[in-house]
C-alpha cells in the first residue's frame, strides 16, 4: 500500500542535484548531442565576451585523457567576493543555477547564454572541472567535483596585465552520459559555424586524442556570405549572393542568400549566434515576406496572370540557400537548448527589413529577380504534376491503410502509448506479431530493401509499395511541399522503431529507411519519434544454474560484451548461440530482448547539425561516387564491425 502524501513527501534538491537528476532538461539528452553541448555552453559564454567587444580568440581542445578545455582571451570571470553570496563570483557562476551577468544589459547587451545555467550545468555533469582565470596580472584557479567546490579560489601565479581570459577544463561524468567520447566532426562544424557568424573572431580546434594531433583555425572575414557560398559549393548558382544587414528597434538583422539550380531549400536561422534548429519567428518573417515580394513582382512583370494562383512559399524557396541571423537584446527561446525563437517582434522586424532590402535589390537587379521567379515557376510546374500523380496513386482502392496487407495494427487508438515496429522479412515479422503487446505495439513487415529516395523521382517514390504502406500507416502524410499535407499531430504512433537484423544488410535497410524519413518526413526525426531497436547478437547460457538463483541466460549485444562475459565466466561452462537474424529468435526471446519496454535497448535518432546531416546524406546516398569513396576512406577507422 502506498504511503501517505504530506509535507515530508516534498523533496528539495540542494545545489546542482536537480541537474544531475534530470540532465536532459538542461542539455537535451545524455547521448553524444548532450555531451558535445557541454563544450558549446562554455564556448558560448566566450562568444558572448566577443559580442561585448572583449574577446578575439577562443580555443577548444579535446585532450588525450578524455577531458575538454575551452580557453578565451576575454576579460576573465570576476574573482571578487559576491556581495550577496559571500563567495568569489566565479564560484557563484559555476555552482549556482541562474547566476550570471546576462540577466540585465549592464554587462552583455547581446547574449546567447540567457538562463545563467550553462557553466553550472557543465560543472554538475562533470567528474571534475577546473577553472583558471587571468586577470589584473594574476592567475587564479579553482576545482570542483560533480558540481561541488573542492578547493578555494587561489592565486597561483602572475601574468602580463594584458593577458586576460578564462580557461575551463572538465571531464564528463560517465555516470550521466551514455558515452564520454566527444564527436570531433560535430564540434568542428559548430566552431566553423560560429566563425561565419562572427567575422572578427578566431576559433581554434585541437584534437590531441590521436597519434597525430589535429589543429585547425576558423576565421571567416566574409561572415555569413562565405557560409552561403560554402553550403552551395559544387552547385550551379542561379543568382549572386545577396546580403544585407540592418538594425531596427534595437534588433539587428543580417541575411545572406543565394539561389542554385537544385530542387531543394536550405534556410538556417540564428539568434545571438545560437542555431535555432526549429526556426522561429525570424525565419517565419523572412519566408513570408520573400514569398509576398516574389509574387508581387511576378504579377507586376506579367509572369503570373490574373487566372493564376500565387506561387506557394515552397515554390518561392525552390533552390534557395539562406542564412537569417538576428541579434536580440531579450530573446525568448523554447527550452534551454534554444531550438526555436519565440519573439514576435523579431518576426515583424525581419519581415520589415527583408521587404525593404529585397525591393531595393530586385529593382536594381532585374536579371536576378527573373532567375528567382524562374525557380518558382519550375517548382510550381513540378508540384502540380506531382500532386496530380499523387492524387491518382492515393485514390486507387489498393492504396488503403495497408497496401501490402501485412500491417498488424495495435488495439489502442491513443497515439501517445502506441508504437510501430518496422521489421524486414516474413519470418521476423511472424515472430514479432506473436511476441508483441497487441494493445500498444503494431508490426509492419517490409520486403527487403526499400527504394533509395535520394536517387529517385517523386513518382517512383510514391509508386513503391513499402513506402506507400508506411505513409498511410503513420497517418500524418508526407513532406510539406508535395501537396502540403504533412501534419505531425495526426501521427498514429509515438514511436516508430526500425527493427532489423544486426548485420550489414540490416544496417543498409536502416540507412534506407532513415534517408526516407529524413527527406520526406523530417519532423518524425526532429520531434524524436524515430528509433532503432538493438537486438542481441548472442545468447549465453550457463550449464550450471548460479547458486544465487540468478538467471543462467544472458543476452549480449556486441562483441565487446561477449569478451567481457568470457572473462567473467572463465571458470564456467556455457553454451553460446549466435543470432544471424531476428527470425532465429522464438517469440519469447524476441519479446524479452527487443520488444519489452522494460528490458529492451532503443537508440533514438537525433540530428545535431542540420547542414552536416544533409550534406552527408546527399554524399552517401546520392549518385556521385568520388566524394563517397573519399568519405569512407577518411572515416574507415571509425567504423564498428560486428563479428
Amino acid at each position: 500500500m502506498a504511503s501517505g502524501y504530506d509535507a515530508s513527501s516534498i523533496s528539495i534538491l540542494e545545489g546542482l542535484e536537480a541537474v544531475r537528476l534530470r540532465p536532459g532538461m538542461y542539455i537535451g539528452s545524455v547521448g553524444t548531442r548532450g555531451l558535445n553541448h557541454l563544450i558549446y555552453e562554455i564556448a558560448d559564454n566566450a562568444v558572448d565576451e566577443h559580442l561585448a567587444g572583449f574577446c578575439s580568440n577562443i580555443s577548444v581542445t579535446l585532450n588525450a585523457d578524455g577531458t575538454a578545455t575551452v580557453k578565451d582571451n576575454g576579460r576573465g570571470i570576476p574573482v571578487g567576493i559576491h556581495p550577496k553570496a559571500g563567495i568569489p563570483a566565479v564560484e557563484v557562476v559555476f555552482t549556482v543555477l541562474h547566476a550570471g551577468g546576462k540577466f540585465t544589459d549592464n554587462v552583455y547587451k547581446i547574449s546567447g547564454g540567457l538562463h545563467g545555467v550553462g557553466a553550472s550545468v557543465v560543472n554538475a555533469l562533470s567528474v571534475w572541472l577546473e577553472v583558471e582565470i587571468h586577470q589584473n596580472g594574476k592567475v587564479y584557479k579553482q576545482r570542483y567535483e560533480r558540481g561541488k567546490t573542492i578547493t578555494k579560489l587561489t592565486e597561483c601565479g602572475s601574468c602580463a596585465k594584458k593577458d586576460t581570459g578564462t580557461k575551463v577544463t572538465f571531464l564528463p561524468d560517465p555516470e550521466i552520459f551514455e558515452k564520454t567520447v566527444f564527436k570531433a566532426d560535430l564540434i568542428k562544424s559548430r566552431l566553423h559555424e560560429t566563425a561565419y557568424l562572427n567575422p572578427g573572431l578566431t576559433l581554434e580546434f585541437h584534437d590531441l586524442r590521436k597519434s597525430e594531433p589535429e589543429d585547425l583555425i576558423f576565421h571567416e572575414d566574409d561572415g555569413i556570405k562565405a557560409y552561403v557560398r560554402d553550403i552551395n559549393h559544387g552547385k550551379e548558382s542561379v543568382t549572386d549572393t545577396v546580403y544585407f544587414k540592418k538594425k531596427q528597434d534595437n534588433i539587428e538583422v543580417e541575411v545572406a542568400f543565394q539561389y542554385v539550380n537544385e530542387f531543394e531549400e536550405n534556410i538556417l536561422g540564428f539568434c545571438n549566434n545560437i542555431y535555432t534548429q526549429e526556426g522561429g519567428s525570424h525565419i517565419t518573417g523572412f519566408k513570408q515576406k520573400l514569398t509576398m515580394i516574389v509574387n508581387q513582382y511576378a504579377r507586376d512583370l506579367g509572369i503570373l496572370k490574373e487566372k493564376d494562383g500565387n506561387f506557394t512559399g515552397v515554390d518561392v524557396r525552390n533552390g534557395l540557400t539562406a542564412i537569417v541571423a538576428v541579434k536580440h537584446p531579450d530573446p525568448r527561446f523554447e527550452g534551454q537548448t534554444k531550438t526555436k525563437l519565440d519573439n514576435p517582434d523579431a518576426g515583424v522586424i525581419v519581415s520589415s527589413i527583408t521587404g525593404d532590402e529585397l525591393q531595393l535589390y530586385f529593382d536594381r537587379n532585374l536579371d536576378s529577380l527573373k532567375s528567382v521567379i524562374a525557380c518558382a515557376e519550375k517548382s510550381a510546374k513540378i508540384r502540380h504534376a506531382e500532386e496530380k500523380a499523387k492524387t491518382n496513386m492515393l485514390s486507387k482502392p489498393k492504396f488503403s491503410i495497408d497496401s501490402n496487407g501485412k500491417l498488424a495494427n495495435c488495439e489502442s487508438k491513443n497515439a501517445s502509448e502506441c508504437e510501430v515496429f518496422i521489421v524486414e522479412g516474413d519470418s521476423a515479422g511472424g515472430s514479432a506479431k506473436t511476441a508483441r503487446n497487441r494493445k500498444t505495439q503494431a508490426i509492419l513487415p517490409i520486403r527487403g530493401k526499400i527504394l533509395n529516395v535520394e536517387k529517385a523521382s517523386i513518382d517512383k517514390v510514391l509508386a513503391n509499395a513499402e513506402i506507400k504502406t508506411m505513409i498511410n500507416s503513420f497517418g500524418c502524410g508526407f513532406l510539406e511541399g508535395y501537396g502540403n499535407d504533412f501534419d505531425i499531430s495526426k501521427l498514429r504512433y509515438n514511436k516508430i522503431i526500425i527493427m532489423t537484423d544486426a548485420d550489414v544488410d540490416g544496417a543498409h535497410i536502416d540507412t534506407l529507411l532513415l534517408t526516407f524519413f529524413y527527406r520526406f518526413m523530417p519532423d518524425l526525426i526532429n520531434d524524436g519519434h524515430v528509433y532503432i531497436a538493438t537486438p542481441p547478437l548472442y545468447r549465453a547460457e550457463l550449464k550450471k544454474k548460479p547458486k544465487d538463483g540468478s538467471d543462467p541466460v544472458t543476452y549480449l549485444f556486441d562483441d565487446k560484451a561477449l569478451d567481457n562475459y568470457r572473462k567473467d565466466h572463465a571458470e564456467s561452462t556455457f553454451a553460446l548461440q549466435r543470432y544471424k537474424g531476428l527470425g532465429e529468435m522464438d517469440p519469447e526471446q524476441l519479446w524479452e530482448t527487443t520488444l519489452n519496454p522494460e528490458t529492451r535497448l532503443l537508440k533514438q535518432i537525433e540530428i545535431e547539425d542540420a547542414k552536416m546531416a544533409s550534406d552527408i546524406t546527399s554524399m552517401l546516398m546520392g549518385t556521385d561516387v568520388a566524394p563517397r569513396r573519399e568519405f569512407i576512406y577518411n572515416h574507415a577507422d571509425e567504423a564498428q564491425i560486428d563479428a
